[in-house]
């Protein structure tokens, strides 16, 4: 999961500026047939709703997205489209619930007066993204704005749970209480390389998780963001 990030970073690195210069040659011909933003990286902080009580995140929860976007022009001038691709999220959360394994048994509990240096959730989600696009490109504009609407549905391929402190090192891996799939809206709003990046999850996390007798219905917000590059 470390390369997974490595190379989601390194990516982002070397393309958050390839829409800001676009080089001319004498043989450049114009594209009336173009389509846009094809390619995509994602960077955002990570937020968890309807936590329970006496949840709370700590540390910098961050998720990483990169895919590709099949662009459709659906009118003359081709600024209005639909897109549809294959893309893949890390999201990861910094939080104080414990999660922990006794007899083939996962509990959960609050982490209260316990020193530790780190407990953390993890998730790698393989997903297809859908996108109603508006935007005031031409085939010889560049830059220019755009508003995307859209919906993602996501399949966990692994999630992982990590709790390093005074009582040891505590992983739980692929555990069966989190939900496989994950759905929800996104927007994405900006101008050429720069836009900001919304998704809301529609589905908790967790579809068997309780602490103290409650069900835990944590969904995630994401905010942050999307370069898409030709």
């Amino acid at each position: 999961m470390k390369n997974y990030i490595f190379l989601l970073f390194f990516l982002l690195y070397n393309s958050i500026f390839s829409q800001e210069k676009i080089v001319e040659t004498p043989f450049a011909v114009a594209d009336s047939l173009y389509r846009e933003d094809q390619f995509f990286l994602g960077v955002t902080y990570n937020l968890l709703t309807y936590e329970p009580k006496n949840f709370a995140q700590n540390g910098l929860s961050l998720g990483l997205s990169a895919g590709f976007l099949r662009d459709f022009p659906i009118n003359k001038s081709r600024t209005v489209a639909i897109a549809v691709g294959l893309g893949a999220t890390y999201n990861k959360y910094h939080q104080n619930l414990l999660v922990s394994s006794q007899n083939n048994i996962i509990n959960y509990e609050f982490i209260s007066d316990q020193v530790y240096d780190r407990n953390k959730l993890e998730q790698l989600m393989i997903d297809i993204p859908i996108e109603f696009r508006w935007r005031t490109s031409t085939f010889e504009k560049h830059q220019f704005f755009r508003l995307y609407t859209g919906f993602k549905v996501g399949y966990l391929v692994l999630n992982k749970t990590k709790f390093v402190g005074q009582a040891g090192t505590e992983n739980i891996i692929n555990s069966p209480d989190f939900n496989k799939f994950q759905y929800g809206p996104t927007i994405s709003v900006g101008y050429n390389s720069w836009n900001f990046h919304a998704y809301y999850g529609l589905r908790p996390i967790f579809n068997n998780a309780a602490i103290n007798g409650q069900a835990i219905q944590m969904s995630n917000l994401n905010l942050g963001l999307i370069f898409y590059i030709l």
